[in-house]
């Protein structure tokens, strides 16, 4: 198993940079009237995931980095909702956010996963 040297290295960052990536897309196909609304909110949250897991991972304890994954999934559930409310207005297709969809599912069982793993180490 390899080192983790930098949160770079960590899948479950990168598999939440690929989601805000997507999910930037997505939101640029949102009505410009949602510039500033809706979509500054589905954005923000979706940088806040793989941001919060950066930090987490920086911190000195895992108590500090088990609680910045839990912000990290709060983030994204954010993510998913803004997404399925964009979906419910017609701004986007269910089929446009399948994939990101399919994203925030792999991400929340990677950081429940980290999370519980790091609660069992203990700080």
């Amino acid at each position: 198993m390899a080192t983790v040297q930098s949160h770079r290295d960590l899948i479950v960052w990168q598999k939440a940079m690929d989601l805000a990536e997507v999910v930037y897309r997505l939101a640029a196909k949102f009505p410009h009237i949602e510039m500033y609304r809706l979509g500054s909110q589905t954005t923000r949250a979706a940088a806040s995931v793989p941001a919060n897991i950066a930090e987490g991972n920086a911190r000195g304890t895992k108590r500090d980095y088990a609680n910045f994954l839990s912000v990290a999934k709060g983030s994204l559930m954010e993510t998913e909702t803004f997404l399925m409310l964009a979906v419910r207005l017609k701004y986007i297709t269910q089929a446009e956010a399948s994939a990101a969809f399919g994203l925030v599912s792999e991400i929340s069982k990677m950081l429940t996963s980290l999370r519980n793993r790091l609660r069992e180490d203990g700080n």
